[in-house]
C-alpha cells in the first residue's frame, strides 16, 4: 500500500484559481501564530488561575463554600480573560477583515476596504502607551476619509516583537486575502 503523502509519487492536481492555499475560504481563520509573548503570557495567567483554583479546593475543604465559590470565580475569570487574550489579533475570511481586541471585536468587510499596506510608522509596544518607531500594516477603508487608516498589525505587537520575518509574513498573507477579495 504506497503512502502517497511520504514519497514524491502522489500525482499533481492543477493550479487552484486562488493563491490563498484554503478550501474554506467563509471560515475564519488567523493569518500567522500567536507571538511568544502572547502565548507566555498566556501561559503564566493559566498558571496563576491553577493555584487560585488549588485555593478555591482547599477553601472548600475547610468549610467556607461561600469563600470558594467566589475565589472559584476568580480563576474562572482569569481563565477566560486568559483565553480572550489568545483570541486577540487579526482575522480573515472570504467574508473580511476581523479586528479582535480584548473587550470589543471589529469586521470590515472586504467590500468596504479600499487597500491594505505596509507603513513605517510610530506604533504602539506591547500594546502599551509608549510608541516607537516601527512598521505597521495598515488598513484605509472606503467609508472613512482620506488618510484616516486604521493599523491592523504591528512589529511591535505581543505576537511580532524580534519578530521580523514572521510580521512580514502576516503582513503578505493579509494583503492577498484582500487582493484575492477584490478579484471576486
Amino acid at each position: 500500500m504506497p503512502l502517497p503523502f511520504l514519497t514524491a509519487d502522489r500525482s499533481f492536481e492543477a493550479a487552484p484559481d486562488s493563491a490563498l492555499p484554503y478550501d474554506d475560504r467563509d471560515r475564519w481563520r488567523r493569518p500567522y501564530r500567536p507571538g511568544p509573548w502572547r502565548v507566555g503570557a498566556a501561559a503564566l495567567g493559566l498558571l496563576l488561575a491553577s493555584f487560585v483554583l488549588f485555593a478555591a479546593v482547599l477553601i472548600a475543604l475547610t468549610g467556607s463554600l461561600s469563600s470558594a465559590s467566589v475565589v472559584l470565580g476568580v480563576a474562572l475569570a482569569i481563565i477566560v480573560g486568559t483565553l480572550r487574550m489568545l483570541r486577540m489579533g487579526v482575522w480573515v475570511s472570504g467574508r473580511g477583515v476581523r479586528r479582535v481586541h480584548f473587550l470589543v471585536t471589529s469586521t470590515v468587510p472586504w467590500q468596504r476596504v479600499a487597500s491594505v499596506r505596509t507603513a513605517q510608522q510610530p506604533v504602539r509596544w506591547l500594546g502599551l502607551p509608549r510608541t516607537v518607531q516601527g512598521q505597521a500594516l495598515a488598513l484605509v477603508r472606503k467609508d472613512r476619509p482620506a488618510g484616516e487608516t486604521v493599523p491592523l498589525l504591528t512589529t511591535q505587537g505581543l505576537d511580532f516583537v524580534g519578530r521580523l520575518s514572521a510580521f512580514d509574513r502576516a503582513a503578505d498573507a493579509v494583503e492577498a486575502w484582500a487582493a484575492e477579495s477584490r478579484r471576486r
